[in-house]
């Protein structure tokens, strides 16, 4: 039997029991009330992490977290699940942007956070001090943001404990998704590079295009949710099969070096976004006062996972974040991938400065 009682916060619930409320964070100049669901299963099991809502104008994933905390019932829980479906209320609910519009910063850019930092550095220094520092798992749940097309993917870290990537590897594969991207390196600011660099096993899952609240896509991504739990032995076995996959590296993150009107050559349907050589056209930055042209090419060759679907764009915007086949024998070098990560898109499993 499990007798531990899980508690954030204020918030606790007794084993076999499910709870649900906020718990408010105290972020220096404000405070945030972050909504959260613990189920404490019945019996012992590996505890698991799940938010959403880390960026703003992403609709899918928070929309999955809150149907998994309604279908969880802590009697087929092993172990504990907790659930973070809005971990950044100030962007979800004011800005609908992955900058927040407390203090411009992106929450997912600076995990493990600052707890003696501004408000969006408290923020992640609370969540993962409360949340995800404690995890056995971790699984942050992404989407494309409101101008974003993207192929879905889940993402992880290489952190050099095999034992730890090896069950990272296999959790990875376990939502039912078909791409895998590997991050060469556990750095940068994102919450599951942190959480990997803690030896938590971490994920990124990503999957819908555009911010679009789309209720097959949420039903999809519980079923692949509550397909991993199964995998961790949360959840009992039901003797399914893993999906085969395929493995990435991020070979280039592609940024706008210039203010104006983006227009892609590439498709917007995530499903044929293209493969490009080096030095492919990619596009054209179109400066609206006098027509002056910027183009943009390939630095890398590779398949566009994520690119910009929005017509307006400034310096550092992502614009494309390119991948090619994972060969661990004949694969590159972390240090010579030009990675993604340098503006405010989407999340992947690529070091972000």
């Amino acid at each position: 039997m499990n007798d531990a009682t899980l508690t954030v916060g204020s918030l606790d619930a007794q084993p076999g029991t499910k709870a649900r409320g906020t718990v408010r964070a105290d972020l220096g100049t404000l405070t945030a009330d972050i909504p959260l669901t613990l189920v404490n299963g019945s019996r012992p099991g590996p505890r698991v992490v799940i938010t959403a809502g880390v960026h703003g104008g992403e609709f899918t994933p928070i929309d999955a977290a809150v149907r998994l905390a309604d279908l969880l019932e802590p009697g087929e829980v092993h172990g504990q699940v907790i659930i973070c479906p809005v971990a950044n209320p100030p962007a979800v609910y004011e800005g609908r942007l992955n900058i927040s519009p407390v203090d411009g910063v992106n929450l997912n850019r600076v995990f493990p956070g600052d707890p003696a930092g501004g408000p969006t550095e408290r923020l992640a220094a609370w969540l993962f001090t409360h949340l995800i520092d404690g995890a056995d798992v971790y699984v942050d749940l992404h989407c494309g943001g409101i101008d974003q097309v993207l192929r879905d993917f889940v993402g992880y870290r290489l952190t050099g404990d095999p034992d730890l990537d090896k069950a990272t590897a296999e959790l990875a594969g376990s939502f039912g998704i078909e791409d895998v991207i590997l991050g060469l390196k556990a750095d940068g600011g994102n919450s599951h590079a942190a959480a990997a660099r803690r030896g938590i096993s971490a994920v990124l899952v990503e999957v819908g295009s555009l911010g679009q609240r789309d209720e097959p896509t949420a039903l999809s991504r519980v079923d692949g949710l509550l397909t991993a739990l199964r995998h961790l032995g949360v959840l009992d076995q039901q003797g399914s099969v893993p999906a085969p996959i395929h493995e990435w590296v991020w070979s280039a993150g592609v940024t706008a070096e210039a203010t104006g009107l983006w227009y892609p050559e590439f498709a917007f349907d995530a499903d044929v976004i293209g493969e490009v050589t080096e030095g492919d056209l990619l596009g054209r930055i179109v400066d609206p006062a006098d027509g002056t042209q910027h183009t943009v090419h390939a630095p890398a060759g590779g398949r566009i996972f994520y690119g910009m679907h929005g017509l307006t764009v400034a310096p550092g915007d992502e614009l494309a974040a390119l991948a090619v086949p994972w060969d661990p024998d004949a694969g590159p070098s972390p240090d010579t991938l030009r990675t993604p990560g340098a503006g405010h898109g989407s999340d992947e499993a690529a070091p972000r400065p």
